[in-house]
């Protein structure tokens, strides 16, 4: 089963900061840019928009490259290449280049899908599949309102390697063993957590296939902080099957992992978790900071070109804080953060229904 949710490493910086106007390169169709070499990412960029996240809509694609962005860095180990073994090119696009070995990979059961739609955009407009990979992630979440504004650098190698099996996290996994296997990349329990607000804008496809499409939180299509209130009520019943990696939910058709469960209720990051329950913008703040980290793993950022400024900006947020669902509480919170209360929400109105699609 696929876990594309681990959350698939070294610069901090987040948005293009814009250049004078003076040092702006006019492409050819009129549109300006930074960097010249940006230019070739304009196409790319409407092609995709139209072409793959079906108009600039924060719909299925647009969930799915969140999640593919942050499983694929997970196939990196420091720790084998510096014992002289490969430990894979971290975010260098070899699940393109080497589809049918990586896909073939038990935790990375499903991705077929998206490397199939992938491929054909990048041999089209001649761009290396790790940016191609990169780029397709930080505009898809974009699509969606209140979202990140990721950093994009252009000019990685089309050389690479296929990455080692068995170094990609499942919903299955422990916090101890996921917290391990992240840390082998580079990433603390707090960036692990930070790197989970990916699931705002996320679902699930491969866990249970029977409800392939169910959402992490009742607002998919919007990166706020629900994700993080939901992931902390205590669950009532199954979406799917109960197996797999699925643990009790609160929401008719919301799907939650036991991953997500375990994380979310560890005591290394249950403070960082419940911090976004009200502050939308550290959340959206420390996943730029966090994905720009994971952009850049297994890669020289030095020999990278900056081009985030071709990436939309994203709508604007509706709202900053998380509210409980309908027929919610804080009677219903399962919190496991000794240091703050939870804080005070107020509950949706309105009867309880389903968020699976239809």
């Amino acid at each position: 089963m696929a876990f594309k949710t681990l959350l698939a490493l070294a610069s901090f910086v987040v948005t293009a900061v814009a250049a004078p106007a003076s040092t702006k390169a006019a492409c050819a169709d009129g549109r300006t840019v930074n960097n010249a070499a940006c230019c070739a990412w304009l196409p790319v960029l409407d092609d995709i928009q139209e072409n793959l996240f079906s108009g600039s809509l924060c719909a299925e694609e647009a969930h799915e490259q969140t999640q593919f962005l942050t499983t694929l860095v997970t196939g990196f180990s420091i720790m084998a290449n510096l014992e002289g073994k490969f430990g894979g090119g971290g975010a260098d696009g070899s699940i393109l280049a080497f589809s049918d070995i990586e896909t073939s990979f038990q935790a990375n059961f499903g991705l077929d899908f998206t490397t199939e739609a992938f491929i054909p955009f990048a041999l089209a407009h001649n761009v290396s599949f790790g940016d191609f990979v990169q780029f397709a992630g930080a505009v898809g979440v974009s699509n969606c309102i209140g979202g990140p504004r990721l950093q994009f650098l252009a000019g990685r190698s089309n050389i690479s390697q296929p990455s080692p099996d068995g170094l990609v996290p499942e919903p299955t996994d422990s916090a101890d063993k996921i917290f391990a296997r992240l840390a082998d990349v580079g990433f603390s329990p707090i960036e692990v957590a930070d790197l989970l607000a990916a699931h705002s804008v996320s679902a699930q496809y491969e866990v249970d296939t029977d409800v392939a499409g169910s959402p992490f939180d009742s607002t998919p299509d919007t990166f706020d902080t629900q994700f993080f209130v939901e992931s902390l009520l205590t669950g009532t019943a199954f979406t799917g099957n109960g197996e797999g990696g699925e643990v009790l939910s609160p929401i008719p058709g919301e799907f939650r992992l036991q991953s997500d469960f375990a994380i979310s209720r560890d005591n290394r990051t249950a403070c960082e978790w419940q911090s976004f329950v009200t502050n939308h913008a550290a959340m959206v703040t420390k996943f730029e900071t966090v994905m720009a980290k994971l952009a850049t793993v297994g890669q020289d950022a030095s020999s990278l070109i900056d081009c985030s400024d071709v990436i939309p900006v994203p709508p604007a947020a509706k709202v900053q804080v998380g509210t409980f669902p309908p027929g919610k509480s804080i009677a219903d919170v399962d919190s496991a953060c000794q240091a703050t209360p939870f804080p005070t929400l107020s509950t949706q109105p309105g009867p309880v229904t389903s968020v699976l699609p239809v």
